[in-house]
C-alpha cells in the first residue's frame, strides 16, 4: 500500500522511540507499509552525528542523548509536535533533499493555516517566521529509507533552548506557534499537517491513524 500508516503516540521517552525507529528500519523490506509517527518527548537535547559538544552550552537536568542523525544539537520537550516519517524514498522516487523539503512545505502550510507566513532556508534547513526558528529538520537515511525527521514548535516552555546553539547557530531565536498568537493542541496540528505532508510527498491524502506505535 503507498499510503503511510500514521501513528499518534502522544508523549513517549525519546530513547526507546528512536531505537524503535531503527528497528522499523533495519527490518522492513519491500513489501513493509511506510509509517509516519506524530510524539511528543520529555526534555531531552539530543545531539547529531557530527555535532559539536561546544553547541551544548548549561545542559543542566536535561539529558544530552548523542544520536544518528545529521545536523546539531536540538531540544525536544513538551508542547513540541516531533513527526517521524518512516518512508522507502526509493518505493516513492525521492531524494534526501526531496524528503527534507517535504518536511518543511508541511510545516509551511500548516502555519498558513494561521496566516502565518513562514519560510525554509537552504542554507539552514527548517522552517523560519522572521528569522525565528518554528521547525527544525534532521533526517537519517538507511537503506534507502529514512527515519529521525521534523521538530515543530507548538506551545512549548522555550527556556532550554538557551542552553544550546540551537541546530548549531549562537544566538538564533527559537519560536513556537502560541507565541505567535496560534493555540492549538498537538493532536489538532497533527491533523491539520498529516494531509499536507502526504500531499509534499506526493502521496494520496488518504490519512489511516493508528493510537500507538
Amino acid at each position: 500500500m503507498n499510503v503511510p500508516l500514521l501513528k499518534y503516540c502522544g508523549n513517549v521517552p525519546y530513547e526507546p522511540t528512536w531505537r524503535a525507529m531503527q528497528q522499523f528500519t533495519n527490518a522492513r523490506d519491500e513489501a513493509t507499509r511506510d509509517e509516519i509517527w506524530f510524539v511528543e518527548h520529555p526534555p531531552v537535547f539530543t545531539q547529531g552525528m557530527n555535532g559539536k559538544p561546544e553547541h551544548v552550552l548549561m545542559p543542566g537536568d536535561i539529558p544530552v542523548v548523542q544520536i544518528d542523525r545529521g545536523g546539531q544539537v536540538t531540544y525536544h520537550g513538551p508542547g513540541q509536535l516531533v513527526v517521524y516519517p518512516l518512508i522507502d524514498l526509493r518505493r516513492h522516487q525521492l531524494g534526501v533533499r526531496e524528503m527534507v523539503m517535504a518536511l518543511e512545505t508541511a510545516v509551511i502550510e500548516t502555519a498558513a493555516t494561521w496566516n502565518i507566513a513562514a519560510i525554509a532556508k537552504r542554507e539552514a534547513p527548517g522552517v523560519y517566521v522572521q528569522d525565528r526558528k518554528l521547525a527544525s529538520v534532521g533526517l537519517r537515511i538507511r537503506r534507502g529509507c529514512s527515519y529521525h525527521g521534523l521538530a515543530f514548535n507548538v506551545a512549548m516552555n522555550l527556556e532550554p533552548f538557551e542552553r544550546i546553539n540551537p541546530c548549531g547557530y549562537q544566538g538564533l531565536e527559537v519560536i513556537d506557534l502560541a507565541r505567535l498568537g496560534v493555540h492549538q493542541s498537538l493532536v489538532d496540528v497533527a491533523n491539520v499537517m498529516a494531509p499536507k505532508l502526504l500531499a509534499a510527498l506526493r502521496l494520496p491524502p488518504q490519512l489511516e491513524w493508528s493510537a500507538t506505535l
